[in-house]
């Protein structure tokens, strides 16, 4: 990912948070028939390893586990993202020297990928992806809610995946190239928005 120096994120901190309020992220791999990539969620174990690995599942008629990986393999998470509209430039007005932009936040983790078919680490897996999305609800589903048999029978169907995560491109692109004015125009632009994404990108644009 291209990343200018004033865009560059390196906040470790923030970039797990990003990851955990993305939910759905992409996962790239490349094999001998070429990229593959499955939107799924994933999990972050932020205390294992240096800068936390990732865990997840795909269908097993997914062929993406299926091809041994050409290379590391590549989680996208997307953070908020809102148009920037020019006419909230000052120099709009004055002498119309300004164009569209769009702000957003993107972190792409890259690391080894390991494919696994364990039940019990498949159980692990899933429980807590369900733990994770069901918490916050008044009356959260569990794993265990459902039979046995039947949760047995779902795992066959799925292949779980761990990322060790051995590096990290990030980037918050928040009118931080801008003048002060400027910024505080967007900012003002943003947060009177109906869309929740660009009331987010609001909040992160420095003063």
């Amino acid at each position: 990912m291209y990343i200018p120096a004033a865009f560059r994120e390196t906040d470790l901190p923030f970039i797990h948070e990003t990851m955990r309020a993305a939910g759905l992220a992409n996962l790239v791999t490349a094999g001998a028939g070429g990229l593959l990539c499955t939107p799924l969620p994933l999990f972050l174990a932020a205390d294992e390893g240096g800068m936390g690995t990732l865990y997840g599942h795909v269908a097993k008629a997914n062929p993406q586990w299926k091809e041994t990986p050409a290379a590391e393999a590549l989680a996208i998470f997307m953070g908020p993202d809102a148009y920037v509209t020019p006419s909230w430039y000052e120099g709009k007005s004055r002498d119309g020297k300004a164009v569209p932009t769009w702000n957003y936040v993107a972190v792409h983790a890259y690391g080894p990928i390991e494919f696994f078919e364990d039940a019990d680490r498949l159980l692990d897996v899933v429980t807590r992806l369900t733990n994770l999305h069901e918490g916050t609800r008044p009356q959260p589903w569990a794993v265990g809610d459902a039979p046995p048999d039947f949760v047995r029978a779902q795992l066959r169907g799925i292949v779980g995946l761990r990322l060790p995560i051995a590096r990290i491109d990030a980037k918050r692109k928040m009118s931080q190239n801008r003048s002060a004015a400027d910024r505080a125009q967007v900012k003002e632009g943003l947060s009177g928005s109906d869309r929740v994404q660009d009331r987010q990108a609001a909040a992160l644009i420095p003063e």
